[in-house]
């Protein structure tokens, strides 16, 4: 605030002023020293207009409108005071003193003053201080400990020989609110470990003149290191941060002197360390997230269920995490991003089965954290394994699959079912369950010799408690790759044993036909041969048949006597080889025929001797033998 008197004439001077003009110097506020003039009408002229004095000449104050000072802290108020240099000397002392409003100049007590003959109020006794010298023109005051009733208006007066005497009105207003300056503490952002570091602590204050406060710092840090130099700004402390000094509280306090109030700022430290306590947790369908335990948890999962992995590490500065499945990364955090990742799986597979790996990495390390994850699924994807004669042929065969083998081949039939948990397998044919070939694999039916028993068919069954499956093969079994069934089989032997006795039948039929050529020719019996081949030799007895012996002969056919010592009839039909026995009729000769008529002879057995080697001589038959039946042999 500035304040400006009215400016003194420049004509005017103590030498020249009469009793008629000390009027107009009593106008003017001043009053010369030498002014002829009784002392009690210049006393009353004086107070009359000391009320007035804004408008003398020659008085200015210069100080700031207003001042803000924060309860207990201190604040200094610069000032300048100018006066006329009237009535006084050099050596002659000023006073200056600082009043509340409306408190009288005259009769109140100031708040502060350089007069040591003025007592100041009590309460602001040591905590307002005049710094300034008003003879040097200073006016600058100083308020400590500041208090909420020091709030209010003041002004200046100021007092120097007989004729200076001021009242400045309206001076400067003071305003304390409650404390709530705090220091400021300066301290990197990230702190290495054990690597020493500087933090400081600084207090602004509006003015030297106030008085240095007193610098504290607490903290679990301080173990590590101490305080250095301090000054009335701030305050300086070192110390060798460690790794449990991170996220601990490091505070710096000021006390001011006399009121005994104080402030103080709090920070945390923030100390770098590689990540640390990596959790990894999973929920199933928006459900609540657990955390599996164990080194490498095993985690199982339905199919098709919703599956969510989460992964959070503890570090400083923040680590980047990562999730991978095997060696394959599937998604990452950045540094900035959220502390925690998490891995969504909207529909899980079965592929998705394996080990989920969480990593968290920053400058100073890195920490993983791995769990397993088991996709639970019923039978899907049913094949059998084929193998016959030692060779194998992967087939996936469905229901009513033919499958074709060689009677006598090997037969290894494997089932393999995809699932999780393993299925059960077991192998039937038609309704009857069979055992495994090997306990420990129920899954493998082996056949060694396929037989014709084993058409049919034959079922894989696949349980599983989350659902089962069946695959069905019929199996064909062919001898040289033709159907070979039983009652095949039986008719083909069956065919070959009629085909035999036809051929027989059909060997005696050529027999009886040569021998009766052989008879009309009446040619003498043929002997043995050593160079016969296929049919060595023919034994035909010729002897009557029933027929011949029956009927009358005929006086044109005389009848054969038979030869001496050949046996009687009765005897030859004791040894007889009848046809029928053989299983196959003679042939028929009609009763008509000439030649039937002529010879009345029938064949009634035959001997037929079929060698594979020249007989011996001694085997040779005498020429009368008298065999009636032939022995049939075959080498």
């Amino acid at each position: 605030m500035h304040h400006s008197p009215a400016q003194l004439p420049p004509s005017a001077s103590p030498s020249a002023v009469t009793t008629g003009q000390g009027t107009a110097w009593l106008r003017a506020g001043l009053v010369p020293p030498d002014a002829k003039m009784p002392l009690p009408l210049l006393s009353l002229l004086s107070l009359l207009l000391a009320g007035s004095q804004a408008q003398h000449q020659g008085f200015q104050l210069d100080v700031q409108g207003s001042a803000t000072v924060q309860e207990g802290l201190c604040v200094s108020v610069p000032c300048r005071v100018a006066y006329p240099a009237i009535g006084w000397l050099e050596s002659t002392p000023a006073y200056g003193y600082w009043f509340r409003e409306r408190t009288d100049s005259k009769t109140g007590a100031p708040v502060a003053t350089n007069n040591p003959n003025r007592e100041v109020e009590t309460r602001t006794q040591g905590r307002f201080q005049l710094l300034g010298n008003p003879q040097n023109h200073s006016c600058s005051l100083v308020i400590r400990d500041a208090r909420r009733e020091d709030a209010g208006v003041y002004y200046f007066r100021v007092e120097r020989g007989s004729y200076v005497n001021y009242n400045f009105r309206n001076a400067f207003s003071l305003a304390v609110p409650a404390l709530t300056q705090e220091p400021d503490v300066y301290i990197p952002e990230t702190l290495e470990p054990r690597r020493p570091v500087t933090a400081i602590c600084v207090f602004n204050w509006a003015s030297e003149d106030c008085p240095a406060p007193s610098f504290s710092w607490t903290g679990a840090a301080l173990s590590s290191g101490g305080t250095g130099p301090a000054t009335s700004h701030f305050s300086v402390l070192s110390l060798t941060p460690r790794p449990q000094d991170h996220d601990t509280s490091l505070t710096c306090g000021v006390t001011f002197p006399g009121s005994g109030k104080s402030t103080q700022r709090t920070v945390r430290l923030s100390v770098a360390y590689a990540p640390r306590a990596l959790a990894v947790s999973i929920s199933w369908d928006n459900g609540p997230a657990l955390q599996p335990q164990g080194t490498v948890p095993l985690v199982q999962a339905q199919k098709g269920q919703f599956l969510r992995l989460l992964c959070a590490a503890d570090s400083w500065p923040p680590a980047t995490l990562s999730w991978t499945l095997g060696d394959r990364v599937l998604s990452w955090s950045h540094p900035w991003g959220p502390r925690t990742l998490g891995l969504e799986l909207p529909r899980v597979r079965a592929g998705d089965s394996g080990r989920y790996t969480c990593r968290a990495e920053n400058r100073l390390g890195w920490q993983n954290r791995s769990l397993e994850l088991s996709v639970q699924y019923p039978p899907e994807n049913l094949t059998v394994l084929v193998s016959q004669a030692n060779r194998t042929v992967l087939q996936t065969l469905g229901n009513d699959t033919s499958l074709p083998v060689l009677e006598g081949q090997s037969l290894r039939l494997v089932c393999v079912a995809l699932s999780n948990p393993p299925a059960r397998l077991s192998w039937a044919q038609g309704s009857r369950t069979l055992s495994p070939s090997q306990p420990s694999e129920p899954g493998v039916l082996e056949l060694p010799r396929v037989q014709t028993e084993h058409e049919g068919e034959f079922t894989c069954h696949a349980q599983h408690a989350l659902g089962s499956l069946n695959v069905s093969l019929s199996l064909s079994v062919h001898c040289r790759k033709r159907p070979c069934s039983t009652a095949l089989s039986n008719g083909v032997f069956l065919g070959i044993g009629i085909t035999m006795v036809l051929f027989l039948c059909l060997t005696l039929i050529i027999v009886k036909i040569l021998w009766k050529k052989q008879t009309q020719a009446e040619t003498p019996r043929p002997r043995l041969s050593r160079g016969s081949t296929i049919l060595d030799y023919i034994n035909v007895v010729p002897r009557a048949g029933p027929l011949a012996r029956n009927r009358k002969a005929s006086p044109t056919s005389p009848a054969r006597t038979p030869p001496p010592g050949a046996p009687s009839p009765e005897s030859k039909n004791q040894k007889e080889l009848h046809l029928v026995s053989l299983g196959c009729p003679g042939p028929r000769v009609p009763t008509q025929d000439p030649e039937y008529e002529n010879h009345q002879e029938e064949l009634h057995y035959a001997g037929l001797n079929f060698l594979g080697m020249r007989p011996r001589p001694e085997a040779q038959r005498p020429k009368d033998t008298q065999e009636d039946y032939a022995e049939i042999k075959f080498h």
